[in-house]
């Protein structure tokens, strides 16, 4: 069972979940016991969070040596909120697909995009990383924020890469 603590109710946690459309951000250990942190599409879905990558990825390889994981999903601008917690990974190579479209579906809205294409394309092996959280801990500065929101130098910022202008 999950425990939750925070500001939030377990539903209220699910609900932001849901709507979220930013990357969870996953933390794991590499073999030679050091840490790992990378960014990957989500959904949250009975409890359990799915998300998609190449079979080839190094994650997949780490996950396979230690299941142990931390996560947050957080707001990238004010007022911050969000999910943080630890749990377990498991991999699974069936129905790694469907996931990904699912997923596809949330962050880009087309299955026509170039990015969409190359992802689905029938070369690519897919794994389903599922996370299994043991627990959650919640947060939202919403109401110590609310007046800076609008004039906030993080509010204002879009990055731009600095590779491509």
């Amino acid at each position: 069972m999950t425990t939750v603590d925070g500001v939030w109710s377990q539903e209220e946690a699910a609900t932001f979940l849901d709507e979220a459309i930013v990357p969870i951000r996953l933390g794991c250990h590499n073999p030679s016991g050091g840490l790992w942190m990378l960014s990957l599409w989500f959904r949250y879905r009975d409890g359990v969070f799915e998300c998609a990558t190449s079979m080839g990825a190094d994650v997949v390889r780490f996950l396979r040596e230690d299941d142990d994981v931390c996560f947050e999903v957080s707001t990238n601008r004010p007022p911050y909120m969000g999910v943080r917690g630890a749990g377990t990974a498991t991999l699974e190579e069936d129905g790694a697909k469907d996931v990904l479209r699912a997923l596809v579906d949330r962050y880009l809205g087309t299955r026509e995009a170039e990015m969409a294409q190359w992802l689905l394309s029938d070369e690519r092996e897919e794994v389903t990383i599922t996370i299994d959280p043991s627990r959650l801990h919640t947060w939202d500065f919403s109401p110590r924020m609310q007046e800076l929101v609008e004039e906030s130098p993080a509010a204002q910022t879009a990055l731009q890469s600095p590779k491509y202008d």
